[in-house]
């Protein structure tokens, strides 16, 4: 399964954008995310559609994100993983 191309990442533009806004993430190239400096979020295309690879603990796990209800259940993971990691660190004396 190849990473994403230019093509097939602008057909999932519209969730990028929301992805982009989610805070604590950033974007190192196009549809490639880190969380801090660890690589978070990537995409790939294949002959069944689009996939995303996302770091929940210590290994990616894949989704499919061909459809607009695979896009929201991505985004809404991103956000949670996200909002829970910084809520984890709330509180801690640097």
């Amino acid at each position: 399964m190849k990473h994403a191309g230019t093509a097939a990442l602008d057909g999932i533009e519209p969730m990028l954008e929301l992805i982009r806004r989610v805070p604590g993430l950033s974007e190192r190239s196009r549809g490639t995310f880190y969380k801090h400096s660890k690589a978070f979020l990537h995409f790939h295309e294949d002959p069944t559609g689009m996939h995303a690879d996302i770091r929940l603990a210590d290994d990616f796990e894949r989704y499919r994100v061909e459809t607009q209800a695979e896009q929201d259940v991505l985004v809404e993971l991103v956000r949670s993983s996200v909002t829970t990691a910084i809520s984890r660190g709330a509180g801690r004396e640097g």
